[in-house]
């Protein structure tokens, strides 16, 4: 090792080396994030947080939903946003549902669980979330698994907070890689229709990035067939 390198710079530059050899670990960045301090990012904070919620609230409102599972809640501060009669959360970072049982603790409408221990053979909720998740997840299997899982643990209303198209550029080694996830609900579970589309108030500004975003709101129903 080069004496001029400190140990934080060698470890920032074995850490870069293993995810080019090795491919990008999406479950392993964010608990190592989140274990750091890191939060969930811009997309969870501010205006941007304020309008997810209201749109949110206002559709569990008029669809009288009773339960809610999130795949991915983060580090909770858009989660306290929500007002949602029955939630579960659950994600890949130990670190962060050890924190929300804390800081939920007296809120007995939520539960939390790492992503692993969840039992796929139980009921189902009313609604299904996705929120600032889904272009984060760079493996392709690991992609299809969370697709997979988002829409079977729904029994009726999917709600994806996403962009929507495919990412021709990406990074290796990057942690956002954007996906057309629309094309996999069309292919893969046709039982869901897109019943609305909202786009951000707030669309990307390079200028401004923890004020806007690329994602936009994409509301499912399971119909009959």
């Amino acid at each position: 090792m080069p004496s001029m390198l400190n140990r934080f710079t060698w470890k920032k530059i074995k850490s870069k080396f293993h995810r080019l050899v090795h491919g990008f670990d999406s479950a392993n960045y964010w608990e190592n994030r989140y274990k750091k301090g890191g939060n969930s990012g811009a997309g969870s904070y501010s205006r941007l947080a304020s309008f997810k919620a209201e749109k949110i609230n206002d559709f569990i409102d008029v669809h009288h939903i009773q339960s809610c599972v999130e795949w991915g809640f983060g580090d909770g501060n858009q989660l306290a946003m929500f007002s949602i009669p029955t939630y579960h959360g659950l994600d890949v970072s130990q670190t962060v549902v050890d924190q929300a049982r804390i800081t939920f603790k007296a809120d007995k409408t939520k539960s939390f669980q790492l992503v692993k221990e969840f039992n796929r053979k139980q009921k189902s909720f009313e609604l299904s979330m996705s929120l600032d998740v889904i272009y984060h997840l760079i493996e392709d299997t690991v992609f299809a698994s969370y697709m997979r899982d988002l829409f079977d643990s729904s029994e009726k209303f999917v709600i994806i907070y996403a962009s929507n198209k495919t990412d021709e550029n990406y990074v290796p080694g990057h942690h956002v890689k954007h996906r057309a996830f629309s094309d996999w609900v069309e292919k893969n579970r046709p039982e869901f229709q897109q019943i609305d589309m909202i786009p951000n108030p707030y669309p990307e500004d390079s200028n401004n990035p923890k004020e806007t975003s690329f994602a936009d709101f994409y509301f499912y129903e399971k119909v009959d067939r």
